[in-house]
This record gives structure tokens, sequence and C-alpha cells, in this order.
């Protein structure tokens, strides 16, 4: 049995062009290998995650739309598995429907229902309770949905049922280290059960979520027989075979180059910031380059996605910045071949000043002055998005997004924020990768002290713990959840401990006014964070 895995990229909310997606690969496949088994990702139809699309009257309406077009359009000969929500006695389920001959021949019915990190799936759907195991030219296979294969009933209760083959349908997001647990969790059960495991996940992004694609089949002795490209659409096919003594293997070619961890995540970066950029219809990009690291990092990621002549650069510098970051922007630019501007932010800020001095009188300059700077950068940004229709992306990292180093309605003022999961320290990396494929960050960019230069001779050393601890204590505290004390029985000094964790509870007002911005890690900011911004939570063990 020939069996593709489609590893597809679906759009949230766009059933049409989603079943034109699996209309268009079906009918390649036929073309191919006459009467294939063809598996797309979780909630195919819909696209994933549709939060609360699912609440919506019309919901089933359209999936019952498109069911019915796949019904009377895929080539017959043609066995497909793929998913969609649907409503059955009254409740909304998490299916994954097997279509044959025109006819939907089964149907499962998700029974694992994530409710962690970016998961909210007992919001909206009801679990299943019994295996679905479909004989498919002879061999009976069971299909289960994503979050199954990280329990062991659902894959257990297949085989029980007579599974020969599992094949299991994903919407997986990727963070850093993702798919090693994926292929060390679906070979334990390959092993465990002795059955071939296909596991198919989707790429593409969503919001601040990325997918990584990555499918794979894996046989029992553990090892992959076939594995899809990562961070693209792929089609991979597997080849099903039953031996002399009736078990059952997959076989293929299919094995691309290992991805090691920076090279991933800077793919992950790259796909998070075309599909955002592109799913929402928008021409091309803006931002401030400021001479600085994070910026010239964004910049760099942001030609990758798009191409140069989707990107412009604006340098906006003020009595405070530094020959050398004009320089070093312009610099940039030019390597790249970015649109690159000039705006000085003086006249603006004299405006500013003068308007509010009758407000300002009799009081000392302080961080007022400095946080208007970075308002009139904001403000200059705003201005050209909305008179182009181009997406402001925004430079702030991890770590200083995690202390409030950063200005509201300042350089947090934009659409999306390419590192607000990446750590300064990974900043660092992730620059050293990309020059490795082609110089294009100046050497000086990434070697001296950072500064905001807000203020004469400013260093972020000033008023942070240096980056390498700073990024240490937010791993263990925001993505672990480690206390300040056991962040001190770590080794760290007490008061950068504390610190840092004052700031990080102080300042989530700010990040809840903050752009989305691609997720990384088991933690980022955003939907996998929930904290109260009014509270009198004390810190201690």
């Amino acid at each position: 049995m020939h069996v593709l895995m489609a590893q597809i990229n679906t759009l949230v909310g766009d059933f049409d062009g989603n079943t034109e997606q699996v209309l268009a690969v079906v009918r390649e496949a036929v073309g191919e290998h006459g009467a294939p088994l063809v598996v797309f990702p979780e909630l195919t139809l819909s696209g994933y995650p549709p939060e609360d699309l699912l609440l919506r009257p019309s919901l089933d309406h359209r999936v019952q739309s498109s069911l019915e077009r796949l019904r009377s359009e895929l080539p017959g000969e043609a066995w497909v598995v793929l998913g969609y929500p649907m409503s059955r006695e009254g409740a909304l389920y998490n299916c994954a429907g097997v279509l044959h001959g025109g006819e939907l021949r089964a149907e499962y019915r998700k029974r694992e229902l994530p409710n962690y990190e970016v998961f909210d799936e007992k919001r909206y759907f009801r679990a299943g309770d019994r295996p679905c195991v479909v004989e498919i030219q002879g061999i009976a296979v069971g299909v289960s949905i994503c979050e199954d294969i990280w329990t062991d009933t659902p894959i257990a209760d297949a085989v029980e049922a007579g599974a020969q083959l599992i094949v299991n349908l994903n919407a997986s997001p990727y963070h850093r280290g993702k798919q090693r647990e994926r292929v060390r969790r679906v070979a334990d059960h390959a092993r465990r059960q002795q059955r071939p495991i296909l596991y198919v996940n989707q790429v593409g992004a969503q919001d601040e979520l990325v997918f990584d694609g990555g499918s794979f089949a894996v046989n029992p002795d553990a090892r992959i027989a076939v594995e899809a490209e990562r961070f693209e659409r792929d089609l991979a096919w597997c080849r099903i075979a039953r031996g002399a003594a009736g078990a059952v293997r997959a076989a293929g070619e299919r094995k691309p180059s290992a991805l090691d961890e920076i090279a991933a995540t800077w793919r992950a970066l790259v796909l998070g910031v075309r599909d955002y950029v592109d799913k929402n219809g928008f021409p091309g990009v803006v931002l401030g380059l400021s001479g600085g690291v994070d910026s010239a990092l964004t910049l760099a990621i942001a030609v990758a996605a798009l191409g140069a002549e989707r990107v412009e650069a604006v340098m906006m510098p003020f009595r405070y910045t530094s020959r050398m970051s004009i320089d070093d922007a312009a610099r940039q630019s030019q390597a790249l071949g970015v649109r690159h501007s000039v705006i000085s932010i003086e006249p603006l800020f004299k405006s500013f000043m003068a308007a509010l001095a009758d407000e300002f009188a009799g009081l000392a300059a302080d961080t007022t002055e400095e946080n208007l700077q970075a308002r009139c950068r904001g403000v200059l940004l705003m201005s050209i998005s909305n008179k182009k229709g181009s997406l402001v992306l925004t430079t702030g990292n991890k770590s200083e997004l995690a202390v409030g180093y950063s200005t509201l309605y300042g350089d947090m003022a934009g659409g999306f924020d390419v590192l607000k999961d990446v750590p300064k320290t990974l900043v660092y990396a992730l620059c050293r990768y990309r020059n490795a494929l082609g110089p294009c960050i100046p050497e000086r960019v990434i070697e001296r002290p950072p500064s905001a230069e807000l203020a004469p001779g400013q260093k972020d050393a000033d008023s942070l713990p240096p980056y390498d601890v700073l990024d240490r204590i937010l791993e263990l505290y925001v993505e672990r959840d480690y206390s300040a004390e056991a962040i001190v029985a770590e080794g760290i000094a007490r008061e950068h401990v504390e610190r840092a964790v004052r700031l990080v509870d102080r300042n989530e007002y700010k990040r809840r006014q903050a752009p989305i911005g691609v997720r990384l890690t088991r933690r980022g900011f955003g939907r996998d964070r929930r904290y109260p911004i009014t509270s009198s939570w004390r810190m201690g063990d």
C-alpha cells in the first residue's frame, strides 16, 4: 500500500481553500500511485487552532459543505484520512474521517484533549471514547489524533481492536527540542505495540504558533523509515508492506538532513514572519533599524522571510545616537538590499517637549524623556504603516520584554514582535548563524555592548544583570516555574534573582499590551503564560 503523508499548510477558517488543497493533493497522489492512502493533518478543513470560531453557529454547515464536496469530487479509488470539527449527538468533537468511493467510511473522535501550554481543547470539544480501525487494501489501519499519541490507552486500544498500522493526525506546534520528543514518544509506542506508526503533522504558522511539519513513519524496531522536511510543505511517500509472517512494516527513501536547534529556530522565525505577513495580506513590513543587535537580527529574518523588496528599514537618530549605529544600520541595509530611510526624531522630540513645557515645569529630567524618544519613533513607524499598509515589526527580545526594558507606545508599538520569545543570549547565537550563511550583520553590531542609546553613555548592563545570568533566571522562573528561592539554590546571586523576579511580576501590564510574536519555547509570553496584572502574590518559595 502506498501512503502519502500530506504535510500541508492550511489557513484557519478557509474551508474552501483548505478543501481545494486536499483535492489537489489527492488528485496528484492518484496520478502517481493509482489507489493510495492519503493522510492529512488534524482539523485540516478548519485549520488549527480555530479557537472560538468553533463556537460560531455556521460551523457545522461549513464543515458539511466541505465534506460533501470531497465526497463528490475526490477520486473514488483513493482512501483519504483528514481532520475536521463536527457536532455529533449534541456535542462538538475533534474528528478524523476516512473517505473512499464517495462515502465517509468511518469517523474517529479524538479521545485525549490537551488543556495545557497553548492548548485549550476542553473549552470546545467532548472527548471520544472508542478506537477506530478500518481495513484499507487488506491492512487494518487504526486512526488516532495528536494528543492520543502522548498517552497509552488510545493506541493500545486500537491495537487490541486489530490495528496493524497506526496513523496519527497532528497539529503539533514547534518549540525548541520538540521534534526529538515526538520521535522518542512515537518510537516508544511502535516498539511496545509492535506496529508501525505514521505521524503526520501540519506545517505553517498561525498567529504566534509555528507548525514545523517533520512528519515521519517509524517501524516496530523504533527506526524511522521515512521523514518529511521540516518548516515547509511536503508530500512524503511511504510504502506499507506485509512480510511473510504477516507483520506490517513501513519503507521509503525520504530522510532529510537533521537540523540542529539553532537552524531549526532560525527557520521557525522565518516561517512565522512569512505566514503572518502573507496570510494577513500585508504587502510588506517596516521596522526601526537602530544599529543594535536586535533590530539587525529582525531585519535579517524579515528579508529571509519576504525578500528584500518587501522590507523597509528606518533609522531614526537622535542626539544620543552614535555615528557607529548610523553607519552600521546603513551597511546592513545595503548588504541586504532593502530600502533604507533616515528620519531624525530631533524636531519631533523638541515639539513634544515644547507642548509639555508647562506640565513639566519644575520637574527634573528622568526616564520620561527617554521614553518620549522611543514614542517619537513609534509614531513615525506607525504613520509609515498607515500610509503604505506595511506591518510594523517590533524588535524587542524576550529578556527585555520579561523585565519591562521597553516602552509602551514606543518600541513596543507595532503588529508583530519577531523576537518576542528569543532570549538575548539566543539573539547573539542567531546572528552568528545568519552570518555563517553569508555575512550581513556588521561584526561590531554583535560585539559592542548593548545599549538603548536613550541617554549619554547608556548601557543595558547599567540597569540589568548580565544577559547570560538574566536569561538563566528567566528560563527557570518563566518557563519552568521555579520560585525565587529555588533559583537562588541553583547558585545565582540573590540580588540578581530578586531584582529579575520583581521586574517580571511588575511588568505583566506591559506584556498584556505587547504585539504577538513567534513562540519558540514551552512557555512564551502570550497564550502560554496567563498571570494576573493586579496581584498581591509575594516573592518566596
